[in-house]
């Protein structure tokens, strides 16, 4: 909620849905695609990484995020392996705002 709320104030002019579990963020994006996703990876259900991926299949197009306290390098790999940017918690408003500025200047 928190980050929820920060990028409210970074981004006025976009439309956040919030899901609980893996499974509801994927039924949120398929009711309203998403053009960028911010996904904890412990999430409850399938969990943050598994529906990352499932969001990069079936929107390629989108940016789409992790967000997590675990560092390990299997988890960046992976992130990397599927396309999807990383951010370390705890996440610092500061950090979020260079990080989308990056994302939306991105080829």
């Amino acid at each position: 909620m928190m980050t929820g709320a920060a990028i409210e104030r970074l981004r006025p002019g976009w439309r956040i849905v919030e899901a609980a579990s893996g499974e509801e963020a994927l039924t949120a994006a398929a009711i309203l695609p998403p053009d960028y996703a911010l996904v904890d990876v412990n999430m409850p259900g399938i969990g943050g990484l598994v529906a990352a991926e499932r969001l990069r299949q079936t929107y390629p197009n989108a940016e789409i995020s992790l967000l997590t306290a675990n560092i390990q390098d299997p988890v960046r790999q992976q992130a990397g392996r599927i396309g999807v940017g990383f951010l370390i918690k705890p996440l610092q408003e500061s950090e979020l705002r260079l990080f989308l500025e990056r994302e939306r200047t991105s080829p």
